[in-house]
């Protein structure tokens, strides 16, 4: 099966690269509509940023009183200060407490503040969090939905990073983007009225300079798009390092290649800073740019603004002091345009790599009033079946056979010759091209899938277990087993013995992939789980290849017991266990060649005999 999986990666690998992405408007539309889903915290958000804003201007406003205040003082015969609201202090007050006054008023502003800062940081941090959670799970679920084909088609360390990074670079579409492109154009938009309201040829003069940070900032965008992408990939190849040698590291030290693997994991580390380096050189470009229009706007400022003041036409606290300080926020909420083109692009990558996973079809799922097979009798039938991963390359060609319920048919053939392919299609992992494969007389595309599964267990060739005690890995498929059942089925596997050695027997914690047990223990595990749920098919993926033996005949004898009554199908090469089945369906190019017993195969198959001769001569 691992020659036609690699094949079948190959395919999906060239037509996703074929395959039209979606354009930029597309993914913008998708991710706003993704944001109103958190429309009411957006909404709280923007409102205390608004809330900011009038204290911002309030602060600067009262502070401007407090300059036209103390010149009105010290020159008696400048204009005196515009009380805001009518009020004006009482004439007993002494200069100083007026001046006391308004300086407790703006610090009550800052205090203010100081705690509307404090509330939104933890109502964004909330939202930002919820969002992030939503969407992890959103991947999760439908990774864990998803048919073969998905991950024949893409490797694991891609799968890795969109739900991390790219689920948190979507995230930040709705903090980073929707709430601060709202909350940017209502800040320039109170600011502008409060600036033309103050004097404004002088407003206009000033911001004269701003539509270039608008097409500026456009541009900006348009170019750094690709660098994010490729940064992207490049963390793809990173991650993909790093797994392949935390999977492989028993090779990498057999072979005494840690200095070479360290290297290879610097330069991918290394490709990775060197692209961000160049994004970080784009946006060092681009603010010091902002930073430049902004002193032409303030020279333009103190010229003209200047002269008004000069001439009495404006007032130089609540006017040209207030002006510089809005004229200054105003550029820097115009310089929030890089920060949000800069959240754009990362989001829009990472929302593609994100979408694409979300949108991928679920191909294999029950049909509409699925048949529910409760307990199966265990007749299983191949009727013509042809399948490829590839249409155009099929791994299996017309198959047809029968098994009888409680038969034990042994599957042999060599490497590529589509063994494994018949279990999964009989597990609907994947469906037949063409033909049916039937269960009870029930074509297994009309079956509920999960009534299908549990009526079979499965052991593969490579036992994968979980971080986890030995007692919920054997009850992975019940988890609501009772200890004598786990303990049942342990003894049938010839499990219990190296349990009950174990310092916390069945509550021994398994390491990552069975790091901590033999291989022959892990395949028992494997074993034991499969006869947990006493299913009446058994699947055995030459489920004793990685055993010694001594316990293949343990395992063998236990089987023996445990097959009764049910219906086997096993993949096996070994000629011990060809005997042992009633029947052995050899498969050669995809093709059923022959099927009979032991002693007709070795009279009218060729390739049988070669493999039984093979076999004798290893022995002797």
């Amino acid at each position: 099966m691992s020659a036609s999986v690699s094949v079948a990666s190959d395919q999906a690998k060239a037509t996703a690269a074929v395959a039209p992405q979606p354009s930029n408007w597309t993914l913008l539309r998708r991710l706003i509509g993704m944001g109103f889903e958190y429309r009411r915290g957006c909404v709280e958000m923007i409102a205390m940023h608004l809330g900011l804003v009038a204290l911002t201007l309030s602060g600067l406003g009262l502070t401007g009183l407090g300059i036209d205040y103390i010149r009105s003082v010290i020159e008696p015969g400048s204009a005196m200060p515009q009380w805001p609201f009518g009020i004006v202090p009482p004439a007993s007050w002494s200069p100083m407490q007026v001046v006391l006054a308004i300086s407790a008023a703006v610090m009550f502003a800052g205090v203010l503040t100081a705690m509307l800062r404090y509330f939104a940081a933890i109502a964004a941090a909330r939202l930002t969090q919820r969002v992030l959670l939503r969407l992890r799970s959103d991947v999760y679920e439908k990774l864990q939905q998803l048919n073969f084909d998905f991950y024949d088609s893409g490797e694991s360390s891609s799968i890795i990073n969109r739900a991390a990074g790219d689920v948190s670079s979507v995230r930040s579409f709705v903090d980073g983007v929707i709430i601060k492109v709202l909350s940017v154009l209502l800040t320039l938009i109170v600011y502008l009225i409060y600036m033309l309201k103050v004097h404004v040829p002088l407003t206009l003069v000033c911001l004269s300079t701003t539509p270039l940070l608008w097409w500026g900032a456009s541009r900006f965008s348009r170019i750094v798009q690709p660098a994010y992408r490729k940064a992207s990939e490049l963390g793809d190849a990173m991650v993909r390092t790093l797994v392949e040698n935390l999977q492989g590291i028993h090779v990498v030290k057999g072979f005494a290649r840690e200095p070479e693997e360290i290297e290879r994991f610097r330069k991918a580390n290394d490709a990775i800073q060197d692209e961000k380096e160049s994004i970080f050189w784009m946006l060092s470009t681009w603010q010091p740019t902002i930073g430049f229009l902004t002193q032409v706007n303030m020279l333009i400022l103190i010229g003209y603004g200047g002269w008004l003041v000069i001439q009495g036409e404006m007032a130089l606290g609540s006017g040209l002091f207030v002006f510089a300080n809005l004229l200054h926020e105003f550029a820097n909420q115009v310089s929030q345009i890089t920060a949000v083109a800069n959240t754009i692009q990362a989001s829009l990558v990472g929302s593609q790599r994100v979408f694409e996973v979300l949108d991928s079809p679920i191909k294999i799922v029950s049909p509409p009033n699925a048949i529910a097979l409760t307990r199966a009798r265990g007749e299983i039938v191949f009727d013509r079946v042809t399948f490829g991963y590839r249409p155009e390359s099929p791994v299996l060609r017309d198959v047809s056979f029968t098994v009888r319920p409680g038969e034990s048919l042994a599957i042999t053939g060599e490497t590529g010759a589509g063994k494994s392919t018949l279990l999964s299609l009989l597990m609907r992992f994947y469906d037949a091209d063409q033909g049916a494969v039937r269960v009870d007389g029930h074509d297994v595309r009309t079956l509920e899938i999960d009534s299908l599964r549990k009526n079979i267990g499965l052991v593969f060739q490579e036992a994968f277990l979980f971080s986890h005690t030995v007692a919920a890995n054997i009850a992975f498929g019940r988890p609501d087993a009772s200890l004598t059942e786990i303990q049942r089925a342990a003894r049938i596997a010839c499990a219990d013995r190296f349990i009950d050695e174990m310092p916390d027997q069945y509550e021994t914690l398994v390491g990552e992939h069975g790091a901590n047990l033999s291989g022959g223990q892990r395949q028992r595990l494997s074993i034991a789980r499969a006869l947990l749920l006493d299913p009446p098919i058994l699947l055995f993926d030459d489920a004793t290849a990685s055993v010694d033996p001594e316990t293949e005949h343990e395992i063998r004898e236990a089987l023996d017991s445990a097959m009764q009554g049910r219906t086997t199908l096993v993949v096996s090469n070994r000629l011990s266990t060809l005997r042992r089945a009633d029947r052995v369906l050899v498969l050669e190019n995809g093709k059923v060649t022959a099927i009979g017993h032991h002693g007709e195969l070795m009279h009218s198959s060729a390739y049988y005999r070669r493999l039984a001769e093979l076999q004798f001569a290893l022995s002797e």
